[in-house]
C-alpha cells in the first residue's frame, strides 16, 4: 500500500561515479546489459527533440489533476536528480510547466520523467529542460490533495526507487536500481565494446547469419534454399 501525506527527507542517491558511468551508454544499451529490465512503457515520450537526461531519483506520487506534490518535491532535489512523477490514477492533466521547470532547474534537477501530461513545451526547449512525459496537455492542475515524495512509485510500469539512476534519450526511459548501478555500468561497457567488434564486421560485409552462428540452427530447424 503507498504512504501518502508524506516527505522522506533522507534518501540514499546512487554513488556518483556510477551516474555518471551510466550516462555514456543509452537506454537500449543499459537495458540490454540489466538483463531486459527496468524499461518503462513507450508511451513515455520526450517533449522535445534531442532531450536526454541521466540522474538520482527523486520521486513524487501525485493524485490525478493536482500538483501540490511537485512543488513539494522540488524542496528534495539536490544537484544532478531527475524528479520521476507517477500519477494514483491514469491521468494526463497537465502538472508541469515552465514555472515548475524554472523551479527544478534552480535547484540542480536534469529533467523529468512523468507518468501525465506536460506543457509550455516551447518554453521547455528553450530552456532546455529534459522532460519526458505520458501526454503534452494544457489541461491545468490544481493545488488541494496530498500524495507523497521519496517513496518508491510504479511510473509507467517500472519500479523506481528514490535514489535509483533513471536515463532517458530517444529509445525511451530506463531506471537502474542504485545497488546495481556499478554493475550494470560495467556490463553496458562490455557491450558495446562488442557491438562495436560486430558493427565493424558488419561494416566489411558479413552477414548476421555467419557472425552469430545462425546457418546450423536454421538447417536443423527445416529452412531451405530453392533455387
Amino acid at each position: 500500500m503507498q504512504e501518502l501525506g508524506v516527505v522522506h527527507t533522507s534518501i540514499t542517491r546512487a554513488a556518483e561515479q556510477d551516474v555518471k558511468a551510466l550516462s555514456e551508454f543509452g537506454v537500449p544499451t543499459i537495458h540490454e546489459a540489466m538483463g531486459r529490465l527496468g524499461l518503462m512503457r513507450p508511451y513515455i515520450r520526450p517533449v522535445y527533440a534531442g532531450a536526454s537526461m541521466c540522474g538520482t531519483a527523486v520521486t513524487v506520487l501525485l493524485q490525478p489533476g493536482d500538483n501540490w506534490m511537485m512543488h513539494v518535491a522540488a524542496e528534495q532535489v539536490q544537484p544532478g536528480d531527475v524528479v520521476v512523477a507517477a500519477c494514483t490514477t491514469e491521468s494526463e492533466d497537465g502538472f508541469f510547466g515552465d514555472l515548475l521547470a524554472t523551479s527544478l532547474k534552480a535547484r540542480g534537477a536534469r529533467g523529468l520523467i512523468i507518468d501525465g501530461g506536460c506543457r509550455d513545451v516551447a518554453t521547455l526547449q528553450d530552456m532546455d529542460f529534459p522532460v519526458f512525459s505520458r501526454a503534452i496537455n494544457s489541461k491545468g492542475t490544481v493545488k488541494a490533495t496530498l500524495g507523497s515524495v521519496n517513496i518508491p512509485v510504479i511510473c509507467a510500469n517500472a519500479l523506481v526507487n528514490p535514489g535509483d539512476v533513471v536515463i532517458a534519450d530517444v529509445d525511451g526511459v530506463v531506471v537502474v536500481p542504485a545497488a546495481r548501478a556499478a554493475e550494470v555500468a560495467e556490463a553496458a561497457r562490455k557491450r558495446e565494446d562488442n557491438e562495436d567488434a560486430k558493427r565493424l564486421r558488419f561494416a566489411n560485409g558479413e552477414l548476421g547469419l555467419d557472425i552469430y552462428n545462425m546457418r546450423g540452427p536454421l538447417e536443423a530447424a527445416g529452412l531451405r534454399y530453392v533455387d
